[in-house]
């Protein structure tokens, strides 16, 4: 035991992303272990789920906590971490808001399953065995997580101090949250968002921006971008009008889109709905504006729009957990229970 404070890291449904952006910090390392007692962190460290269940609850100073909740085991370890933590922090575009994982949402958990262990056309399963909660064997009673119907973001399962965006969070962003602790300062109102700005991608891109009108969207392997012109208006699907700020814009700076990771600026509720509506104004329907005929109108937008390639994976890529327009709207309450 040391009288460090105690610093923590966890992933849960995540991809281990955050963690090469926290080895990332390099020799930043040693100032982090000088500072803390770095206790837990399962993919560096040997520290047993036990371990953490035996410290007095709200003895580790701060979490880092990446990764959506997918699983019964997920939830247990975000309820654990909870407890025992004076600050939980969502790090990462999983946590904070489902990411990728939370795609899965589109979909049922019947369909997961079945696509993966029945359909799949390199499955072998003649017995169209599922995996089971529980399987009886010999040696007693095998048990697994349940996979929860919805994937979730962390404060949608637990109460979350703070988020840090991002997939992953630019390595400099997640040092300055850290120096923050270290140091002792101020912290915002809990529920803020640390280590990214407050308006959008937009606004830190250096591109130039026109009014320009689209009759189709492109993919970035069709053409050579102009380096120089919004990438928006050059027809691809750049999510910085969408995004909050604080990464400096480095995707639109190597002629490549804004993917959306670091979620919805300051006053935007729903980014995919935001993201939908500047594509919206972009369309061209010029063409055929002089008729003023609705129909024709609708038919020129429904074309444009079906040159996006997968409008749902684009545009709700890292913000689509706890969006009811994912099928029927419903999930697994009893994995909300904070309790």
């Amino acid at each position: 035991m040391t009288g460090k404070p105690k610093l923590a890291v966890y992933w849960s449904a995540s991809c281990g992303g955050c963690e090469i952006s926290l080895a990332n910090l390099h020799e930043h390392l040693l100032e982090v272990v000088s500072h803390f007692d770095f206790m837990f962190c399962p993919c560096l460290l040997d520290t047993k789920k036990k371990d953490i269940e035996a410290l007095p609850d709200g003895s580790i100073a701060a979490t880092l906590f990446n990764g959506a909740i997918r699983t019964e085991d997920n939830r247990e370890m975000a309820l654990l971490l909870r407890r025992k933590s004076q600050l939980l922090i969502a790090t990462g575009a999983c946590a904070a808001s489902g990411g990728i994982p939370a795609l899965s949402n589109l979909h049922t958990r019947r369909q997961h399953m079945e696509t993966v262990y029945l359909d799949s056309p390199t499955v072998d399963n003649p017995g169209r065995v599922l995996p089971q909660e529980e399987t009886q064997v010999p040696e007693g009673t095998l048990h697994l997580p349940r996979f929860f119907e919805r994937v979730m973001a962390l404060g949608e399962v637990v109460p979350v101090d703070y988020a840090i965006p991002g997939c992953p969070p630019e390595s400099e962003q997640l040092w300055n949250v850290i120096q923050v602790l270290i140091t002792g300062a101020a912290l915002p109102p809990p529920g803020a968002i640390l280590g990214a700005g407050k308006s959008s991608v937009c606004d830190e891109c250096m591109r130039k921006r026109t009014d320009k009108r689209v009759q189709a969207f492109r993919r970035i392997w069709e053409f050579v971008p102009d380096p120089a012109e919004c990438l928006l208006d050059q027809g691809l699907v750049c999510m910085g009008v969408a995004t909050r700020s604080g990464c400096g814009g480095l995707c639109p700076a190597v002629n490549m889109p804004c993917i959306g990771c670091y979620g919805a600026p300051d006053g935007v509720y729903d980014q995919s709905a935001k993201m939908a509506s500047a594509l919206g104004s972009i369309i061209d329907i010029s063409p055929i504006r002089e008729k003023r005929d609705l129909g024709d109108i609708q038919a020129q937008v429904d074309a444009v729009a079906a040159t996006v390639p997968d409008l749902a994976g684009t545009a709700g890529k890292f913000s689509l957990a706890g969006r009811r327009y994912d099928r029927d709207g419903t999930g697994d309450d009893e994995a909300k229970s904070t309790s």
